[in-house]
């Protein structure tokens, strides 16, 4: 993937819900204007959400999510019925579809409840107008559409894109930390766990983002740190580095120069820095016998020494010195009860969109579970998270003073 491609995380996410047979599928097909989804007579096509990343104008990079119908029936239904919901973690817009001759029904307004609850956006398009035999006014969020028609589909797309700018928001990887000609040293470990070729995305972003704040970026290797910084004609205003290599990149940093992780910088950007700064100190009070759930938002093949799965229980069982036991999440899987863990420390967040990684830290938060990641837990574990909270002043001022 290139510097200028634009993943799924930071696109928008769009999520059609709705009863089965509503049309939701038929609307997502003339809503992108391709064949998106399998449409059918049949009730309960759409059997697992289908998601397509696409340019929609005049919206942009989207991602496009139909969603199983919210009643479905029997085991395999309650099934589908689970993963449609689960799709309100991370949509930020939701398009409730309603079969117009039909009109709202008690499950279309539970929807809209939890809508409301999760602080989603949301537009009514009343489907299959074409059938109506006249069209009542609606109230400004609805809309009379027809997939089979395709009647006032542009005009849904337009509202979505009113609905999206109000979602814009101006939050930053590293930009809002830099000048124009500040010179950022960004520290890549290259070992057996790099992917080959490539830098992994949170470098690439961050790097990107440096750029466009009209900094310097200077990518070196842990092993070659000291020598860039004696190198550089000016001291360097910040540098970033890979958690794994927290400690040595510490000591060779010198005091003057702000130093933070990768990890930390995407913890703020997709979720809340403050209340997993704060699950760091869980650390500290865990007992023998307590579960540790690790959780990461990407699926990858394991390497023999996999910073997941091995590095980081290993340290933190020699942090501890408790005798701790420890489950693993991947990708989408996050479970809703909580209550078994003592502490949840997530990755980066980097595959995540903002709305799935704040909605993690919601549900440990309404569980009385705390969450940390893998940045602040790895500085907190070297002594060293107070120094790399100080390019945030707020939040380490308030540390200090705790």
């Amino acid at each position: 993937m290139g510097l200028n491609d634009q993943v799924s995380a930071e696109r928008l996410h769009i999520g059609f819900f709705g009863l089965r047979n509503a049309g939701k599928s038929s609307l997502v097909n003339a809503v992108t204007g391709q064949k998106l989804s399998v449409v059918s007579e049949v009730m309960g096509t759409t059997t697992d959400p289908v998601k397509k990343a696409m340019e929609l104008l005049p919206l942009g990079p989207v991602v496009i999510i139909d969603t199983p119908g919210i009643d479905d029936e029997g085991t395999l239904g309650a099934l589908r019925v689970q993963r449609a919901r689960q799709v309100l973690n991370y949509a930020d817009i939701a398009i409730l579809v309603v079969d117009a001759r039909r009109g709202m029904q008690q499950a279309d307004r539970e929807l809209t409840e939890l809508f409301r609850e999760k602080r989603i956006s949301y537009i009514i398009a009343h489907n299959k107008s074409d059938l109506l035999v006249e069209t009542p006014p609606l109230p400004e969020n609805e809309i009379y559409v027809s997939a089979l028609e395709n009647t006032n589909i542009c005009e849904l797309k337009e509202m979505i894109g009113r609905l999206a700018r109000k979602e814009e928001n101006s939050r930053r990887i590293v930009a809002d930390l830099l000048c124009p000609g500040d010179f950022a040293v960004l520290v890549v470990p290259i070992d057996s766990a790099a992917p080959k070729g490539r830098l992994i995305l949170p470098q690439q972003q961050t790097i990107r983002d440096a750029l466009e704040a009209g900094a310097i970026p200077v990518v070196v290797k842990e092993t070659e740190l000291s020598e860039a910084l004696a190198g550089l004609a000016k001291k360097p205003k910040l540098v970033i580095t890979d958690s794994q290599a927290f400690g040595r990149v510490s000591r060779d940093t010198p005091e003057d120069i702000l130093l933070t992780s990768f990890s930390i910088l995407f913890a703020r950007y997709k979720g809340d820095l403050e209340p997993l700064t704060d699950g760091a100190a869980a650390l500290d009070l865990l007992k023998d016998g307590d579960t540790v759930l690790i959780s990461e938002g990407c699926t990858h093949h394991r390497q023999c020494d996999d910073i997941g799965t091995v590095k980081l229980p290993r340290r933190i069982l020699e942090y501890t010195g408790k005798k701790l036991r420890f489950s693993f999440t991947s990708g989408t899987e996050f479970p809703e009860d909580l209550t078994d863990f003592a502490l949840v420390i997530h990755c980066g967040g980097c595959m995540l969109n903002e709305r799935e990684m704040k909605s993690r830290i919601r549900r440990c938060q309404d569980s009385g579970v705390p969450v940390t990641n893998y940045g602040t837990a790895i500085a907190r574990m070297h002594g060293i998270l107070l120094r790399a909270l100080e390019p945030f002043p707020k939040l380490h001022d308030r540390l200090t003073q705790a």
